[in-house]
C-alpha cells in the first residue's frame, strides 16, 4: 500500500480554503451560470491581456496558522518592552478586560462598516454619541466630530478649519514650541501646499510679539504643555480674538478631568487623542483623534459628526450629520479628504469613560498628579532644582547640566526611557501605569553615587501640589446617567451586548459593499494586535527596541512591492485619503526638484473617488474632470483634448482601476502613456485592489504612485470605520519623496503625514499574518474568486435588475453596479429603498447611489460561500417580486414593504395593523424568503428622517427622557 506523502499532509495551504468561501463544486457551478469553462478562462476574458502580469509575485509560500503565528511571535520579540516615560502624547494605560473581550477582540465590533445606512448602526453610533458627549463635556466645548486619525491631523484639521472660518485675512499660524514636536512637523507638511506659513515661537517673549501682529489666523498651544507646564490661556485668547483669529488648544483629555477647560477659556477649536483612554501605546496607533469646536464652526467641521433625528414611528435614532460623505458629495470644494476615520479605538475610549464614569477618571488623574508631584519633590531631594515649570500634571521636564546623554543612557541599562527635549533638558511623564516601583526606579536613576533615595511614603504628606488652584476645576463633566450607571462588570457587559445587538457586521451576514471590500477578518489574523510585544511600545522609543516593529516593517513593504510592481512603499499613512495625499506630495515634490514646480493640474475622471478631487485640492493642485463615455470608461479622446491644453502644467491624472464603474479598462496603458508624454505622472486610486492582486500591478502597467487599503484588500477590519492603514507605493525616482518622518530621524523631501513614523503600526500584524499564510497564489486564487463572485451576482440578477456596467462580453471586474433606474417610473421605488428594504431580509445594503445616482453597487469579495451569496441574490428577487407587485397596481407607491421599510419588531406589535401587506410580509418572514425565526435580525429603528437631523442638529446623549 502506497503511503500518503508529507507534503500533502502538512495543510500548508488550509488557510486559503478557510478564507475563500466557494468550494470547487461551487466553483463550477458559478462559472456553469456565468458561461466559462473554468476560472482561468473567466479571467482571461475579464482582465486585459495587454496588462497581465508577466511573473508571478515572489512571495514566501503559504504556511500554516500555527506556523505564521509563530513566526510573527519571534519577529514581535525582537521589539524590547520598556517602562515608557516619554510621554509627547503617547502613555501607559490600562484596558478594562470587558471592554478588551467584548469590543477590540469582539468581531461584532471590530468588522462592522462605517455607518451610513444608520437603521442597521444604532449600536457603534450610540458609542460614538457618547464619544462626543465625552469630548464636549472634558473641553467645555459645544460640540465635537466622531473621531479624527490622530492628534497631530486633528491639529491640521483645525488649522485649515480656522482658516475657513475666521475674518482675520492672514496667512500664518503661530505655534508654540512646546507643542508635541510630531504635530508640529505634520502641520508644516500640511500647510505649505495651502500657501499657509507656520511660526515656530520658543520663548516667552516672543509669544507676546508674535500674537501682537496683524498677519495671522489663528494660534495654537499645548494644555498641559509638551514639557509639562500647564497655564490659563484666557488672556491670550482674548488677544487673538482681538486680531479676529482663531485660539487652538490641544488639550490632554485625562488632564482635563482636573484642569479648567479650554471651553471656559474661551478657546475657538481644541484637538487632541483619546489613547490614555485605554488603547495601547502600539507603537503609535491606531488611536482616535478629537476635535471639537464652538458651535458657530459645526457646518465646517471636517470629519464625521453622529447626530440625533427621528424615525418613521417619531421615536429617537442616531444617523451621521452634515458631512456624511461630503467629499464625495463636494469633491474638490470639501472641506477635507476624511474618509476613514478611528471609529473602533473611539468607541473603546467612549466605553472607558462609561466604564469609570467621572468619579473614576479623576480618580486616576488624581494618582497621576499626585505622583508627579512626589516625584518632583524626591528629584529636588537628590539636588535638581532646573526644572522648566513650577506647575505640572503628569510631566516634568529638568535641565541636567550637562548630564543629559548619561542620565538617558543610565534609564536605558535600567529598562526605561526617558525623553531628551530642547538640546539639555530631560522629560519624564507618569500615567495611569505608573507604580510607586516605578518613582524608586526614576529616583535610582537620577540618583548620584552615594545618595540616599527618597521614598514615596516620606513625601506624600509633603510634596506640594503642582497644579495651580487657580487652574483646578470646579465645573462638572460627564454627568449624563450612561456615565454613571455601568460600573459594574455586569452592567458594562450587558450594556456592550445590547449595543452590538442593534448593528449588523460581517460576524452576521455578507455586507455586499462596492469598493469597500468588506472580506474576511480572520481570527488568527487579529490575535498578534494585543501581543505585549506589540502593544506596550512608544513610537519615540530608541530604534533598538523597536527592531521587530522595523523587521514588520521591512517585510510587509517588501511584499506589497510585490503585489503592486512598485519600488518603494511607505506605511505611515493611517488612512486611504491620507495614503492619497502623500503620493500627491511626492509627485508634486519630484516636480519641483525637476524645476517644473509650476505643474499643478490634477486631471481626474468624473467617476473617481471624491476623495481624489479632495486630496488634489489639499496639495494645492487645481483640479480639471474629464469625461467618461457611456460604459463607464475614462474618454480618452476628451483626456487627450486636456492633455494638450494643459501640457504645459500636467502634473498628474488620477484614476481608478479596475474602474469605480466596476470594469476593467482597455486602453489603461495607452492612458498611462498619453499622460506621461505631457509630462504628467500617473495616479492609479488602490481601492479597487481586491481585483488586481496577483492578476496585474499598476506599477507594472503604468502607474508611477498608488495608494493601498490595508482595511479592504489586506483584511485590517474597517472597525466601524477605522482604523485602516493607506500605504502609499511609488516607482524608483518617486521614492526619495515618500513620508519622512524628522520627529523620528526620517530625513525626506517630504515630511510627515500622521503623527506616528509607522502610522498605525499596531494593526500592520494583520495584513502580515494574511499576505504569510495566503502566499502568492492564495492571493492571486482570492482576486480570482473575488471576480468569479460578482460575475455570478451579476449574471443571476440580470432579468431582474440589469448591470449598468460591463465588458464587451457582459462580465464585470469585482464588483457590479445594478441599475434601479427605471423603477422610480413603474412603481415609485428608489434604490433607498430596496436598500432600507434588505435589512427585513437580514443583510447590509450594497453602496447606495455611487458612483450613480439610484444604483446599487454590490462587491461580495471571495470570503463569502455561495449559500452566502445565494440568500442574498434570493432576497434581491423576492424584493424585485416585491416591486411587481406595486407596479401591478397590488399595493400603492406610498404605502408598500419597501416605503415602509426597515420594519421594526415593536411596529409589528401595535395592535392596528393598518397596512396593505401582512406583518409577515413585512418581517419578510412570508413563504421562500428564507428568513426564519431562528436568523431573523430585527432593525432596532424605523426610517430615519435625514432632513429632521440636519434641521435639529443634536449631537450628543439623549436625555432618558426621550427614550
Amino acid at each position: 500500500m502506497s503511503q500518503t506523502s508529507l507534503s500533502s499532509l502538512e495543510n500548508a495551504g488550509e488557510f486559503i480554503a478557510r478564507h475563500i468561501g466557494i468550494s470547487p463544486e461551487d466553483e463550477q457551478h458559478m462559472l456553469s451560470v456565468i458561461g466559462e469553462a473554468s476560472r482561468q478562462a473567466l479571467i482571461d476574458s475579464i482582465v486585459p491581456r495587454s496588462i497581465a502580469r508577466g511573473s508571478a509575485m515572489q512571495l514566501l509560500p503559504a504556511t500554516t496558522e500555527a506556523a505564521a503565528l509563530a513566526e510573527l511571535k519571534a519577529i514581535a520579540q525582537k521589539n524590547q518592552i520598556f517602562r515608557s516615560f516619554i510621554g509627547q502624547g503617547y502613555y501607559g494605560t490600562h484596558i478594562p478586560g470587558v471592554i478588551l473581550r467584548n469590543i477590540l477582540e469582539n468581531p461584532a465590533w471590530y468588522t462592522a462598516y462605517t455607518p451610513y445606512q444608520a437603521e442597521i448602526s444604532q449600536g457603534r453610533m450610540e458609542a460614538l454619541v457618547n464619544f462626543q458627549t465625552m469630548i464636549t463635556d472634558l473641553t467645555g466645548m459645544p460640540i465635537a466630530n466622531a473621531s479624527m486619525l490622530d492628534e497631530a491631523t486633528a491639529a491640521a484639521e483645525a488649522m485649515t478649519l480656522a482658516k475657513r472660518s475666521v475674518k482675520a485675512k492672514g496667512n500664518v499660524m503661530i505655534v508654540s514650541g512646546d507643542v508635541h514636536p510630531q504635530t508640529i512637523e505634520v502641520l508644516q507638511t500640511r500647510a505649505a501646499p495651502l500657501g499657509l506659513q507656520v511660526q515656530l515661537v520658543q520663548s516667552h517673549e516672543e509669544w507676546v510679539q508674535a500674537l501682537a501682529q496683524d498677519d495671522y489666523f489663528a494660534a495654537l498651544v499645548q494644555y498641559p504643555a509638551s514639557s509639562g507646564w500647564v497655564h490659563d490661556w484666557s488672556d491670550d485668547v482674548a488677544t487673538v480674538h482681538g486680531k479676529q483669529a482663531a485660539f487652538i488648544m490641544a488639550a490632554d483629555l485625562l488632564a482635563l478631568t482636573l484642569l479648567k477647560a479650554p471651553g471656559e477659556m474661551d478657546a475657538d477649536i481644541v484637538v487632541g487623542t483619546t489613547q490614555r483612554f485605554g488603547m495601547p501605546m502600539g507603537a503609535g496607533g491606531p488611536h482616535a483623534g478629537y476635535l471639537a469646536c464652538r458651535d458657530s464652526y459645526k457646518r465646517s467641521m471636517s470629519g464625521r459628526l453622529v447626530g440625533v433625528s427621528v424615525d418613521g414611528h417619531g421615536d429617537p435614532a442616531y444617523r451621521l450629520a452634515l458631512q456624511t460623505r461630503e467629499q464625495h458629495i463636494r469633491r474638490e470644494k470639501a472641506t477635507s479628504n476624511i474618509c476613514t476615520a478611528q471609529v473602533l479605538p473611539a468607541v473603546i475610549a467612549s466605553m472607558y469613560a462609561v466604564y469609570h464614569g467621572p468619579q473614576g477618571l479623576k480618580r486616576i488623574a488624581e494618582r497621576v498628579a499626585r505622583y508627579t508631584a512626589i516625584l518632583k519633590a524626591g528629584l529636588q531631594q537628590l539636588g535638581y532644582s532646573a526644572f522648566h515649570q513650577s506647575s505640572a500634571f503628569d510631566t516634568l521636564c529638568l535641565k541636567t547640566d550637562g548630564d543629559t546623554a548619561a542620565i538617558a543612557e543610565k534609564a536605558r541599562q535600567h529598562g526605561a526611557n526617558l525623553r531628551t527635549a530642547w538640546g539639555d533638558y530631560l522629560c519624564i511623564s507618569l500615567d495611569e501605569t505608573t507604580t510607586r516601583d516605578d518613582l524608586a526606579l526614576l529616583w535610582t536613576i537620577f540618583a548620584r553615587d552615594g545618595q540616599a533615595l527618597p521614598t514615596v511614603e516620606t513625601l506624600e504628606a509633603s510634596a506640594p501640589e503642582l497644579i495651580p488652584a487657580a487652574l483646578r476645576r470646579s465645573s462638572a463633566y460627564l454627568q449624563h446617567p450612561v456615565f454613571n450607571r455601568y460600573h459594574s462588570e455586569t452592567g458594562m457587559l450587558r450594556y456592550l451586548r445590547s449595543l452590538a445587538d442593534k448593528d449588523l457586521a460581517l460576524d452576521r451576514c455578507m455586507i455586499p459593499l462596492g469598493s469597500c471590500t468588506m472580506k474576511l477578518n480572520a481570527t488568527s489574523e487579529m490575535i498578534p494586535i494585543t501581543w505585549p510585544e506589540f502593544a506596550n511600545l512608544h513610537p519615540f522609543a530608541p530604534a533598538e527596541q523597536l527592531a521587530g516593529y522595523a523587521e514588520l516593517d521591512q517585510q510587509l513593504r517588501d511584499w506589497l512591492c510585490q503585489v503592486t510592481g512598485y519600488a518603494g512603499v511607505s506605511l505611515q499613512p493611517n488612512a486611504g485619503s491620507q495614503g492619497e495625499y502623500a503620493g500627491l506630495l511626492a509627485i508634486k515634490a519630484w516636480h519641483t526638484a525637476q524645476g517644473q514646480g509650476h505643474r499643478n493640474i490634477c486631471l481626474i475622471p468624473s467617476s473617481a473617488h471624491g476623495t481624489n478631487p479632495a486630496s488634489a485640492m489639499m496639495t494645492g493642485m487645481q483640479v480639471v474632470v474629464t469625461a467618461c463615455d457611456s460604459n463607464g470608461n475614462v474618454d480618452l479622446d476628451d483626456l487627450r483634448a486636456k492633455c494638450e491644453q494643459h501640457s504645459a502644467n500636467l502634473a498628474c491624472v488620477m484614476i481608478t482601476y479596475p474602474s469605480t464603474h466596476g470594469v476593467f479598462e482597455t486602453q489603461v496603458k495607452e492612458l498611462c502613456a498619453l499622460v506621461h508624454q505631457h509630462g504628467g505622472r500617473v495616479y492609479v486610486d488602490g481601492a479597487n485592489m481586491n481585483a488586481l492582486v496577483g492578476v496585474a500591478a499598476p506599477g507594472e502597467f503604468g502607474g508611477d504612485v498608488s495608494h493601498l487599503n490595508l482595511h479592504k484588500t489586506f483584511c485590517i477590519p474597517h472597525g466601524g470605520g477605522g482604523p485602516g492603514v493607506g500605504p502609499v507605493c511609488v516607482v524608483e525616482d518617486l521614492v526619495p519623496y515618500l513620508p519622512g518622518h524628522a520627529t523620528a530621524g526620517l530625513h525626506r523631501g517630504v515630511g510627515a503625514v500622521s503623527a506616528a513614523p509607522y502610522g498605525n503600526a499596531a494593526v500592520l500584524p494583520i495584513s502580515w499574518m494574511y499576505i504569510r499564510m495566503m502566499g502568492a497564489d492564495g492571493l492571486t486564487h482570492a482576486t480570482e474568486a473575488a471576480i468569479l463572485s460578482a460575475n455570478y451576482i451579476s449574471k443571476r440578477l440580470k432579468d431582474h435588475y440589469p448591470t449598468l456596467y460591463a465588458s464587451a462580453n457582459g462580465h464585470v471586474a469585482h464588483e457590479c453596479i445594478l441599475d434601479l433606474r427605471d423603477l422610480k417610473d413603474s412603481s415609485g421605488v428608489m434604490a433607498e429603498d430596496v436598500a432600507k428594504r434588505l435589512m427585513d431580509y437580514g443583510f447590509h445594503a450594497p453602496t447606495l447611489s455611487f458612483p450613480v445616482p439610484n444604483t446599487l453597487m454590490v462587491e461580495p469579495t471571495e470570503s463569502e460561500t455561495r449559500e452566502e451569496l445565494d440568500r442574498f441574490i434570493d432576497a434581491m428577487i423576492a424584493i424585485r417580486e416585491e416591486i411587481r407587485q406595486i407596479e401591478r397596481g397590488e399595493w400603492p407607491q406610498d404605502d408598500n414593504p419597501l416605503k415602509n421599510a426597515p420594519h421594526t419588531a415593536r411596529s409589528l406589535m401595535s395592535g392596528d395593523w393598518t397596512h396593505p401587506y401582512s406583518r409577515e410580509v413585512a418581517a419578510a418572514m412570508h413563504p421562500g424568503s428564507g428568513v426564519t425565526v431562528g436568523n431573523k435580525y430585527w432593525p432596532p429603528v424605523g426610517r430615519v428622517d435625514n432632513v429632521y437631523g440636519d434641521r435639529n442638529l443634536f449631537c450628543s446623549c439623549i436625555p432618558l427622557s426621550e427614550y
